[in-house]
Protein backbone atom coordinates (compact mmCIF):
# COMPACT_ATOMS: atom_id res chain seq x y z
CA UNK A 1 0.00 0.00 0.00
CA UNK A 2 1.63 3.25 -1.22
CA UNK A 3 0.61 6.56 0.03
CA UNK A 4 2.04 10.42 -1.05
CA UNK A 5 0.74 13.33 0.78
CA UNK A 6 1.71 16.66 1.41
CA UNK A 7 1.16 19.02 4.75
CA UNK A 8 0.54 22.39 4.42
CA UNK A 9 3.87 23.59 4.79
CA UNK A 10 4.99 22.01 1.63
CA UNK A 11 6.85 18.96 2.94
CA UNK A 12 5.66 15.68 0.97
CA UNK A 13 5.60 12.45 2.96
CA UNK A 14 5.43 9.38 1.25
CA UNK A 15 4.42 6.07 3.06
CA UNK A 16 4.86 1.88 1.96
CA UNK A 17 2.63 -0.34 4.28
CA UNK A 18 4.39 -3.34 4.39
CA UNK A 19 2.35 -5.75 7.06
CA UNK A 20 4.47 -9.33 6.56
CA UNK A 21 7.84 -7.70 8.12
CA UNK A 22 8.34 -6.24 12.30
CA UNK A 23 10.55 -3.36 10.72
CA UNK A 24 10.29 0.23 9.56
CA UNK A 25 12.31 2.60 7.53
CA UNK A 26 12.37 6.23 8.01
CA UNK A 27 14.21 8.73 5.74
CA UNK A 28 14.53 12.04 5.82
CA UNK A 29 15.63 13.26 2.06
CA UNK A 30 16.98 17.04 1.09
CA UNK A 31 17.19 17.99 -2.11
CA UNK A 32 20.95 19.43 -1.35
CA UNK A 33 24.08 18.08 -2.02
CA UNK A 34 27.12 19.85 -3.73
CA UNK A 35 25.35 20.53 -6.87
CA UNK A 36 23.86 23.19 -4.80
CA UNK A 37 27.53 24.65 -3.70
CA UNK A 38 29.63 26.66 -5.07
CA UNK A 39 33.49 26.83 -5.46
CA UNK A 40 33.47 28.86 -1.94
CA UNK A 41 31.17 27.11 -0.07
CA UNK A 42 32.13 23.17 -1.60
CA UNK A 43 31.57 20.44 0.75
CA UNK A 44 29.19 22.54 3.08
CA UNK A 45 26.44 20.31 2.58
CA UNK A 46 28.59 16.86 3.53
CA UNK A 47 29.87 19.17 6.49
CA UNK A 48 26.00 19.65 7.95
CA UNK A 49 25.07 15.92 7.39
CA UNK A 50 28.09 15.35 10.19
CA UNK A 51 27.14 18.50 12.48
CA UNK A 52 23.38 16.61 12.63
CA UNK A 53 24.78 13.80 14.55
CA UNK A 54 27.17 16.19 17.11
CA UNK A 55 24.28 17.00 19.67
CA UNK A 56 20.98 18.84 20.26
CA UNK A 57 19.17 20.92 22.79
CA UNK A 58 17.65 17.48 23.69
CA UNK A 59 20.63 14.99 23.64
CA UNK A 60 24.53 14.75 23.18
CA UNK A 61 25.85 13.14 20.10
CA UNK A 62 26.33 9.75 22.67
CA UNK A 63 22.85 9.61 23.40
CA UNK A 64 21.48 10.36 19.40
CA UNK A 65 23.20 7.38 18.72
CA UNK A 66 22.43 5.02 21.80
CA UNK A 67 19.15 5.80 21.62
CA UNK A 68 18.74 4.11 18.55
CA UNK A 69 20.78 1.57 18.75
CA UNK A 70 19.70 0.88 22.43
CA UNK A 71 16.55 -1.08 21.08
CA UNK A 72 18.16 -2.85 17.80
CA UNK A 73 17.82 0.03 15.29
CA UNK A 74 20.27 1.44 12.62
CA UNK A 75 21.02 5.18 12.45
CA UNK A 76 22.65 7.01 9.32
CA UNK A 77 22.94 9.39 6.65
CA UNK A 78 24.94 10.13 2.97
CA UNK A 79 25.31 13.30 1.14
CA UNK A 80 25.39 12.80 -2.80
CA UNK A 81 25.52 15.15 -5.76
CA UNK A 82 21.45 15.83 -5.61
CA UNK A 83 20.28 14.90 -2.08
CA UNK A 84 21.42 14.30 1.56
CA UNK A 85 19.45 11.64 3.56
CA UNK A 86 19.41 10.68 7.27
CA UNK A 87 17.89 7.84 7.78
CA UNK A 88 16.75 4.85 10.82
CA UNK A 89 15.91 1.51 10.61
CA UNK A 90 14.19 0.09 13.16
CA UNK A 91 11.80 -2.15 15.03
CA UNK A 92 8.22 -1.06 14.22
CA UNK A 93 6.95 -0.68 17.49
CA UNK A 94 9.68 2.86 17.87
CA UNK A 95 8.42 4.37 15.16
CA UNK A 96 7.77 7.40 17.24
CA UNK A 97 11.46 7.15 18.54
CA UNK A 98 12.71 7.19 15.08
CA UNK A 99 10.45 10.70 14.00
CA UNK A 100 11.64 11.93 17.48
CA UNK A 101 15.57 11.89 17.08
CA UNK A 102 15.19 12.83 12.92
CA UNK A 103 12.98 16.14 13.75
CA UNK A 104 15.50 16.47 17.02
CA UNK A 105 18.83 16.10 14.63
CA UNK A 106 16.80 18.76 12.23
CA UNK A 107 15.40 21.25 14.09
CA UNK A 108 17.75 21.44 17.41
CA UNK A 109 21.27 20.29 16.48
CA UNK A 110 23.26 23.07 18.00
CA UNK A 111 26.42 23.74 15.87
CA UNK A 112 28.60 24.70 18.51
CA UNK A 113 31.96 26.37 17.55
CA UNK A 114 33.88 23.31 19.65
CA UNK A 115 32.10 20.84 17.76
CA UNK A 116 32.75 22.83 14.36
CA UNK A 117 36.42 22.66 14.77
CA UNK A 118 36.35 19.10 16.08
CA UNK A 119 34.39 17.72 12.89
CA UNK A 120 36.72 20.29 10.42
CA UNK A 121 39.20 17.55 11.31
CA UNK A 122 37.57 14.54 10.97
CA UNK A 123 36.15 15.68 7.19
CA UNK A 124 39.72 17.00 6.19
CA UNK A 125 41.04 13.27 7.36
CA UNK A 126 38.05 11.78 5.36
CA UNK A 127 39.47 13.81 2.47
CA UNK A 128 42.88 12.60 2.93
CA UNK A 129 41.72 9.02 2.88
CA UNK A 130 40.22 9.82 -0.47
CA UNK A 131 43.36 11.51 -1.57
CA UNK A 132 44.60 8.15 -1.08
CA UNK A 133 42.32 6.07 -3.08
CA UNK A 134 42.94 6.41 -6.81
CA UNK A 135 39.53 5.25 -7.76
CA UNK A 136 38.15 8.26 -5.64
CA UNK A 137 40.66 10.63 -7.24
CA UNK A 138 39.50 9.57 -10.77
CA UNK A 139 36.06 9.88 -9.81
CA UNK A 140 36.33 13.66 -8.99
CA UNK A 141 38.87 14.14 -11.67
CA UNK A 142 36.34 12.77 -14.20
CA UNK A 143 33.08 14.81 -12.85
CA UNK A 144 35.66 17.74 -14.08
CA UNK A 145 36.30 16.29 -17.18
CA UNK A 146 32.81 15.93 -17.64
CA UNK A 147 31.25 19.36 -16.41
CA UNK A 148 34.09 21.64 -15.99
CA UNK A 149 33.07 24.77 -14.50
CA UNK A 150 29.44 23.45 -13.37
CA UNK A 151 28.53 23.17 -9.89
CA UNK A 152 28.07 19.61 -10.57
CA UNK A 153 31.43 18.57 -10.76
CA UNK A 154 32.21 19.82 -7.75
CA UNK A 155 33.50 16.76 -5.36
CA UNK A 156 31.23 16.21 -2.32
CA UNK A 157 33.60 16.92 0.22
CA UNK A 158 34.92 19.70 -0.28
CA UNK A 159 38.58 20.50 0.00
CA UNK A 160 40.64 21.36 2.70
CA UNK A 161 40.91 24.83 2.42
CA UNK A 162 36.75 25.03 1.67
CA UNK A 163 36.12 23.02 5.08
CA UNK A 164 38.67 24.87 7.71
CA UNK A 165 36.92 27.95 6.38
CA UNK A 166 33.82 27.32 7.59
CA UNK A 167 31.78 29.47 10.04
CA UNK A 168 28.76 28.41 12.30
CA UNK A 169 26.79 31.77 11.06
CA UNK A 170 27.09 30.46 7.54
CA UNK A 171 26.53 27.05 8.50
CA UNK A 172 23.03 28.05 10.47
CA UNK A 173 22.60 30.50 7.35
CA UNK A 174 22.71 27.17 4.70
CA UNK A 175 20.53 25.38 6.69
CA UNK A 176 18.01 27.84 6.80
CA UNK A 177 17.71 28.45 3.27
CA UNK A 178 18.25 24.96 1.51
CA UNK A 179 16.44 22.88 4.83
CA UNK A 180 12.63 23.74 3.96
CA UNK A 181 9.86 21.72 4.03
CA UNK A 182 9.62 22.21 -0.21
CA UNK A 183 13.17 20.87 -0.93
CA UNK A 184 11.98 18.11 1.65
CA UNK A 185 10.57 14.44 1.61
CA UNK A 186 10.13 11.72 4.61
CA UNK A 187 9.76 8.65 3.20
CA UNK A 188 8.63 5.83 5.38
CA UNK A 189 8.49 1.90 4.78
CA UNK A 190 7.72 -1.19 6.87
CA UNK A 191 4.96 -2.26 9.06
CA UNK A 192 2.97 0.96 10.50
CA UNK A 193 -0.80 1.69 11.73
CA UNK A 194 -2.13 3.97 8.34
CA UNK A 195 -5.00 5.94 10.98
CA UNK A 196 -2.29 6.61 13.08
CA UNK A 197 0.55 7.79 11.43
CA UNK A 198 -0.38 10.95 9.16
CA UNK A 199 -1.24 12.84 12.62
CA UNK A 200 2.06 11.63 14.46
CA UNK A 201 4.28 12.78 11.11
CA UNK A 202 2.05 15.92 11.52
CA UNK A 203 3.19 16.27 15.16
CA UNK A 204 6.59 16.17 14.84
CA UNK A 205 6.89 17.94 11.26
CA UNK A 206 3.38 19.83 10.99
CA UNK A 207 5.31 23.12 12.67
CA UNK A 208 8.33 22.95 10.68
CA UNK A 209 8.46 26.39 8.78
CA UNK A 210 10.94 28.59 6.97
CA UNK A 211 11.49 32.29 5.71
CA UNK A 212 14.46 32.28 4.18
CA UNK A 213 13.80 30.38 1.34
CA UNK A 214 16.13 28.93 -1.43
CA UNK A 215 13.91 26.32 -4.24
CA UNK A 216 16.32 23.81 -5.36
CA UNK A 217 16.95 24.56 -9.55
CA UNK A 218 19.38 22.78 -11.68
CA UNK A 219 21.13 23.66 -14.22
CA UNK A 220 21.49 21.49 -17.76
CA UNK A 221 24.82 20.91 -18.21
CA UNK A 222 26.59 20.76 -21.48
CA UNK A 223 28.84 17.50 -21.55
CA UNK A 224 32.22 18.38 -22.50
CA UNK A 225 35.34 16.88 -24.37
CA UNK A 226 37.96 16.69 -21.72
CA UNK A 227 40.70 14.85 -21.23
CA UNK A 228 42.69 15.28 -17.57
CA UNK A 229 45.17 13.47 -16.22
CA UNK A 230 46.51 13.66 -12.17
CA UNK A 231 49.74 12.01 -11.51
CA UNK A 232 50.23 9.99 -8.88
CA UNK A 233 53.22 7.33 -7.38
CA UNK A 234 51.14 4.50 -7.96
CA UNK A 235 51.90 1.37 -10.24
CA UNK A 236 48.62 0.63 -11.94
CA UNK A 237 47.00 3.45 -14.38
CA UNK A 238 43.26 4.12 -13.72
CA UNK A 239 41.51 4.95 -16.49
CA UNK A 240 37.65 6.67 -16.88
CA UNK A 241 36.28 7.07 -19.98
CA UNK A 242 32.83 8.88 -20.30
CA UNK A 243 29.80 8.33 -23.15
CA UNK A 244 26.51 10.58 -23.23
CA UNK A 245 23.77 9.02 -20.98
CA UNK A 246 20.23 9.97 -19.81
CA UNK A 247 18.86 11.80 -16.70
CA UNK A 248 17.03 10.96 -14.08
CA UNK A 249 13.66 9.47 -14.61
CA UNK A 250 14.12 9.53 -18.63
CA UNK A 251 12.01 6.81 -19.98
CA UNK A 252 15.42 5.67 -21.39
CA UNK A 253 16.82 4.32 -18.27
CA UNK A 254 15.71 0.81 -18.64
CA UNK A 255 16.88 0.28 -22.24
CA UNK A 256 20.18 2.09 -21.52
CA UNK A 257 20.55 -0.10 -18.15
CA UNK A 258 20.09 -3.27 -20.12
CA UNK A 259 22.72 -1.98 -22.95
CA UNK A 260 24.96 -1.48 -20.41
CA UNK A 261 24.64 -5.24 -18.79
CA UNK A 262 25.79 -6.42 -22.14
CA UNK A 263 28.47 -4.33 -22.34
CA UNK A 264 29.97 -3.81 -19.11
CA UNK A 265 27.71 -4.74 -16.27
CA UNK A 266 29.16 -8.25 -15.09
CA UNK A 267 31.81 -11.24 -16.01
CA UNK A 268 29.93 -12.12 -19.00
CA UNK A 269 30.16 -8.59 -20.49
CA UNK A 270 31.73 -8.12 -23.13
CA UNK A 271 34.02 -5.73 -22.04
CA UNK A 272 34.91 -8.37 -19.31
CA UNK A 273 35.37 -11.38 -21.82
CA UNK A 274 37.23 -9.36 -24.12
CA UNK A 275 39.59 -7.27 -22.45
CA UNK A 276 40.34 -9.54 -19.21
CA UNK A 277 39.50 -13.12 -20.24
CA UNK A 278 40.87 -12.93 -23.86
CA UNK A 279 43.19 -10.67 -23.43
CA UNK A 280 44.60 -11.02 -19.62
CA UNK A 281 45.30 -6.81 -19.83
CA UNK A 282 43.24 -6.17 -16.48
CA UNK A 283 41.83 -7.06 -13.42
CA UNK A 284 38.73 -5.28 -13.21
CA UNK A 285 37.04 -3.84 -16.12
CA UNK A 286 33.10 -2.50 -16.21
CA UNK A 287 30.74 0.40 -16.75
CA UNK A 288 28.10 2.00 -14.93
CA UNK A 289 25.78 4.31 -15.32
CA UNK A 290 25.21 7.94 -13.47
CA UNK A 291 21.70 9.75 -13.75
CA UNK A 292 20.99 13.02 -12.37
CA UNK A 293 18.90 16.14 -12.86
CA UNK A 294 19.41 17.01 -16.19
CA UNK A 295 22.24 14.93 -17.29
CA UNK A 296 23.72 11.54 -16.92
CA UNK A 297 26.58 10.20 -18.58
CA UNK A 298 27.99 6.13 -18.74
CA UNK A 299 31.06 5.50 -17.62
CA UNK A 300 34.21 2.70 -18.41
CA UNK A 301 36.26 2.29 -15.45
CA UNK A 302 39.77 0.35 -15.42
CA UNK A 303 42.98 -0.38 -14.02
CA UNK A 304 46.06 -1.30 -15.31
CA UNK A 305 49.63 -1.56 -16.22
CA UNK A 306 50.03 2.08 -17.98
CA UNK A 307 52.24 0.29 -21.04
CA UNK A 308 49.00 -1.19 -21.71
CA UNK A 309 46.97 1.97 -22.17
CA UNK A 310 46.80 2.62 -26.13
CA UNK A 311 46.45 -1.24 -26.18
CA UNK A 312 43.31 -1.47 -24.16
CA UNK A 313 41.67 2.13 -25.31
CA UNK A 314 41.81 0.52 -28.56
CA UNK A 315 39.89 -2.64 -28.10
CA UNK A 316 37.15 -0.50 -25.48
CA UNK A 317 36.77 1.58 -28.77
CA UNK A 318 36.47 -1.87 -30.95
CA UNK A 319 33.51 -3.06 -28.57
CA UNK A 320 32.06 0.06 -28.43
CA UNK A 321 31.69 0.41 -32.00
CA UNK A 322 30.72 -3.03 -32.74
CA UNK A 323 28.32 -2.83 -30.05
CA UNK A 324 26.79 0.25 -31.42
CA UNK A 325 26.43 -1.15 -34.54
CA UNK A 326 25.18 -4.49 -33.34
CA UNK A 327 21.38 -5.73 -33.12
CA UNK A 328 20.62 -7.16 -30.01
CA UNK A 329 18.91 -10.54 -30.55
CA UNK A 330 15.63 -12.22 -29.24
CA UNK A 331 17.09 -14.51 -26.99
CA UNK A 332 19.40 -11.96 -25.63
CA UNK A 333 17.00 -8.73 -25.18
CA UNK A 334 14.57 -11.59 -22.77
CA UNK A 335 17.96 -12.48 -21.07
CA UNK A 336 18.98 -9.24 -20.35
CA UNK A 337 14.83 -7.87 -19.56
CA UNK A 338 15.01 -10.63 -16.82
CA UNK A 339 18.46 -9.78 -15.47
CA UNK A 340 16.82 -6.26 -14.89
CA UNK A 341 13.63 -7.38 -12.82
CA UNK A 342 15.77 -9.97 -11.08
CA UNK A 343 18.06 -7.48 -10.04
CA UNK A 344 15.28 -4.75 -9.48
CA UNK A 345 12.89 -7.18 -7.04
CA UNK A 346 15.75 -8.47 -4.98
CA UNK A 347 17.04 -5.23 -4.67
CA UNK A 348 13.85 -4.11 -2.96
CA UNK A 349 13.53 -7.01 -0.49
CA UNK A 350 14.18 -4.90 2.78
CA UNK A 351 12.35 -1.88 4.45
CA UNK A 352 15.23 0.16 3.91
CA UNK A 353 15.56 -0.28 -0.46
CA UNK A 354 11.90 0.39 -0.15
CA UNK A 355 12.36 3.89 1.73
CA UNK A 356 15.77 4.79 -0.59
CA UNK A 357 13.74 3.85 -3.88
CA UNK A 358 10.30 5.76 -2.94
CA UNK A 359 12.26 8.93 -1.26
CA UNK A 360 14.52 9.37 -4.06
CA UNK A 361 11.40 9.15 -6.61
CA UNK A 362 9.48 11.40 -4.89
CA UNK A 363 12.21 14.20 -3.92
CA UNK A 364 13.39 13.81 -8.14
CA UNK A 365 10.07 13.11 -9.64
CA UNK A 366 7.42 13.59 -7.74
CA UNK A 367 5.90 10.79 -8.36
CA UNK A 368 5.92 6.69 -6.53
CA UNK A 369 7.59 4.43 -8.88
CA UNK A 370 5.74 1.12 -8.08
CA UNK A 371 7.59 -2.26 -8.54
CA UNK A 372 4.61 -2.98 -10.82
CA UNK A 373 5.01 -0.02 -13.21
CA UNK A 374 8.59 -0.18 -13.50
CA UNK A 375 8.90 -4.47 -14.55
CA UNK A 376 5.91 -2.75 -17.27
CA UNK A 377 8.53 -0.36 -18.54
CA UNK A 378 10.69 -3.35 -18.68
CA UNK A 379 8.85 -5.51 -20.56
CA UNK A 380 7.79 -3.15 -22.92
CA UNK A 381 11.77 -2.35 -23.96
CA UNK A 382 11.73 -3.45 -27.70
CA UNK A 383 14.10 -3.10 -30.26
CA UNK A 384 13.15 -0.05 -31.79
CA UNK A 385 13.50 1.56 -28.22
CA UNK A 386 16.86 -0.26 -28.24
CA UNK A 387 17.89 1.64 -31.29
CA UNK A 388 16.76 4.96 -30.10
CA UNK A 389 19.15 4.81 -26.73
CA UNK A 390 22.00 2.93 -28.94
CA UNK A 391 22.08 5.52 -31.33
CA UNK A 392 21.83 8.51 -28.17
CA UNK A 393 24.52 7.02 -26.06
CA UNK A 394 27.03 4.61 -27.33
CA UNK A 395 26.67 5.19 -30.87
CA UNK A 396 28.16 8.85 -29.56
CA UNK A 397 31.78 7.45 -28.70
CA UNK A 398 34.13 8.25 -25.63
CA UNK A 399 33.02 12.07 -24.91
CA UNK A 400 35.82 12.76 -22.71
CA UNK A 401 37.86 10.75 -19.88
CA UNK A 402 40.38 10.84 -17.09
CA UNK A 403 43.23 9.07 -15.94
CA UNK A 404 45.07 8.71 -12.44
CA UNK A 405 48.78 7.22 -11.98
CA UNK A 406 51.86 7.72 -14.50
CA UNK A 407 53.83 7.13 -16.94
CA UNK A 408 50.96 8.02 -19.79
CA UNK A 409 51.21 10.10 -23.25
CA UNK A 410 47.52 12.07 -23.08
CA UNK A 411 48.57 13.58 -26.06
CA UNK A 412 48.28 10.51 -28.05
CA UNK A 413 45.47 8.85 -26.02
CA UNK A 414 43.50 11.86 -26.94
CA UNK A 415 44.21 11.94 -30.57
CA UNK A 416 43.34 7.92 -30.20
CA UNK A 417 40.06 8.53 -28.03
CA UNK A 418 38.76 11.14 -30.31
CA UNK A 419 39.87 9.47 -33.62
CA UNK A 420 36.32 8.66 -35.98
CA UNK A 421 34.28 10.23 -33.00
CA UNK A 422 31.34 12.56 -33.92
CA UNK A 423 32.85 15.75 -33.11
CA UNK A 424 32.29 17.64 -29.69
CA UNK A 425 32.73 21.51 -28.62
CA UNK A 426 34.70 22.88 -25.64
CA UNK A 427 37.89 19.81 -26.44
CA UNK A 428 41.14 20.44 -24.54
CA UNK A 429 43.77 18.38 -22.83
CA UNK A 430 44.61 19.18 -19.39
CA UNK A 431 47.77 17.88 -17.13
CA UNK A 432 47.07 18.61 -13.54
Amino acid sequence: MYNLIQLSNGLRVVLEKIDYVNSISVGLWVKNGSRNESKENNGISHFIEHMLFKGTDNRNSKEIAECIEDVGGQLNAFTGKEATCYYIKILDTHLELALDVISDMLFNSNFTEEDIEKEKGVVIEEINMDEDSPEDVLVDLHNEAIWGEDPIALPILGTIDTVKSFTRQQIIDYVDSHYIPENCVVSIAGKFNENEIVNLIESYFGEWKVNNKEITHYSKPPMLTNHLFKKKKIEQLHISLGLPGVEIGSEDAYALLLLNNILGGGASSLLFQKIREEKGRCYSIYSYLSSFNNTGVVTIYTGLNPKYAVEVINLIKEEIIKFSNSTISKERLIKGKEQLKGSYILGLESTSSRMFNNGKSVLFLNRINKPGDIIKKIDNIDNDKIKKVMDITFKQGIINSAYVGQDIDLDLIKILVEKDRIPFNNSSTTLI
